[in-house]
């Protein structure tokens, strides 16, 4: 296991899609195993693949509550409930900024653990929100992606300013 360098914003491997996973092995774990590392580190509740350079679609999630971290391979929403929540969101790749997005309040998800062995999960709250910032990442869509234009500008502004002040 090891801490990986995480990409920062505003790197543009963040803006580009990951590839499925197509091998199921020892590289696979190995991976997964550095992503739990990282994003503990970080610290952080959800990290991709592309969070470290690796554009492939494995996604690790960890909240507070639970005891170990979930895996991921190769998820998609295949359902979206039509009510929706406001959430604080932030980014590994974008340390030290956070802004109140609108996702779904439930998301439904197809994914395969690490042997390839297809599940389904249903989620609420935040870790719902957590599939939706992390499928989106994946697909090369940086949370900020999802603000108007004026509070990107501002975030970006801010991070910038953290960023040259050492922060």
């Amino acid at each position: 296991m090891a801490i990986r360098p995480i990409v920062r914003f505003p790197d543009p491997r963040l803006r580009r899609k990951a590839e499925p996973v197509a091998i199921f092995g020892d590289a696979l774990h190995a991976l997964a195993q550095d992503l739990a590392e990282t994003m503990r580190a970080a610290p952080g509740i959800g990290i991709t693949a592309p969070h470290i350079g690796v554009l492939e679609r494995l996604v690790v999630i960890q909240l507070d509550s639970d005891p170990a971290p979930h895996v991921y391979v190769n998820p998609q929403i295949i359902w979206a409930s039509p009510e929706m929540l406001r959430h604080v969101e932030g980014s590994v790749s974008m340390p030290g900024v956070t802004e109140e997005l609108e996702r779904h309040a439930r998301v439904r998800v197809r994914y395969s653990d690490l042997s390839g062995v297809e599940h389904e999960e249903e989620a609420e709250g935040l870790m719902a929100v957590c599939h939706q910032h992390e499928i989106d990442q994946l697909d090369g869509i940086f949370w900020i992606d999802r603000l108007s234009k004026l509070k990107r500008d501002r975030l970006i502004k801010k991070f910038d300013k953290l960023h040259r002040l050492g922060a």
